[in-house]
């Protein structure tokens, strides 16, 4: 699958896996670095940021080129948005990590004029991502005929999950910066990320959804059938997230929370292995034929 991706991309799609690819890797290197150099995990300064923002944004990054590829753009629409989005996500990965290294927070942080040139930076470049997910989320809702069924409506639920993460981020941002106008900027650091959970919870379901339907197509499968298991999952993703969006807005007892993610997490997982299983027994009884 990945030299398949790999030789049928095109240079800004293969510009944008090597970016993620990067990241990633920047990603597990702070991973490293927080081993040895220790320090807390939490709060506004901590190598936390370097590695969750490196594997995020560029696992985030693979997945938005690869489902790009299902939806529906011209060549100039497509290499304006893939290299915007490349580039801001370099760049968000890229300030996070240069104000861990300064052992300085990264958001919120107005304390010298450098500080406030990159917490401004980053909210052009999160205004840049909320911009081009929003025109690929339009995109991705016309219709093409190349592209089956199960697999538009796992890359379409995939893209309003998404805007839904990056909603709940600009409501976190815009938390705390109202304590930061208000002048306590510590309170910032402690309110801002209220919605930390929820926030995870719908982002990488862009992934989840579409690579679910690829696995489904080569099971052998009628296309009907298809469409039924990936509504379930996405009904069930759905359920997860407006869970964890609930207990982080009000308070929910984090126990109940943990019971309805696991159930629904074992039916996802016995969902996917199922479908995995069925698509090794169809290739047997290909080989076998």
């Amino acid at each position: 699958m990945l030299n398949e991706l790999w030789a049928g991309a095109r240079r800004v799609e293969r510009a944008g896996y090597v970016a993620g690819a990067v990241l990633m890797l920047s990603g597990v290197f702070h991973l490293g670095v927080f081993a040895v150099d220790g320090g807390p995990w939490e709060g506004p300064v901590s190598w936390r940021k370097a590695v969750t923002f490196g594997l995020s944004f560029g696992l985030t990054l693979v997945t938005i080129v690869w489902v790009s590829s299902y939806v529906p753009l011209g060549r100039r629409a497509r290499n304006v948005l893939l290299g915007v989005f490349t580039l801001a996500c370099v760049l968000e990965t890229a300030l996070v990590t240069t104000q861990a290294w300064r052992h300085v927070p990264s958001h919120f942080d107005l304390e010298t004029p450098f500080d406030g040139a990159v917490a401004r930076t980053l909210a052009v470049g999160g205004a840049l991502i909320v911009v081009v997910v929003a025109a690929l989320t339009v995109a991705a809702f016309r219709t093409s005929p190349d592209v089956a069924p199960s697999m538009r409506l796992a890359v379409r639920a995939g893209f309003v999950f998404l805007d839904l993460a990056l909603l709940v981020g600009a409501v976190m941002i815009a938390r705390g910066m109202v304590e930061v106008i208000g002048g306590d900027q510590q309170r910032a650091y402690a309110v801002g990320g209220f919605l930390k959970a929820a926030h995870a919870a719908t982002m990488h379901e862009i992934l989840v959804l579409p690579l679910l339907a690829r696995l489904l197509a080569a099971t052998g499968r009628s296309e009907a059938r298809r469409v039924r298991i990936v509504t379930v999952i996405t009904a069930l993703c759905t359920a997860a997230a407006v869970a964890v969006t609930v207990e982080s807005a009000t308070g929910m007892p984090s126990s109940l929370v943990t019971a309805t993610l696991v159930v629904l997490s074992a039916i996802t997982v016995l969902t996917v292995a199922e479908t995995v299983w069925a698509g090794w027994h169809h290739k047997d009884k290909a080989v076998g034929q």
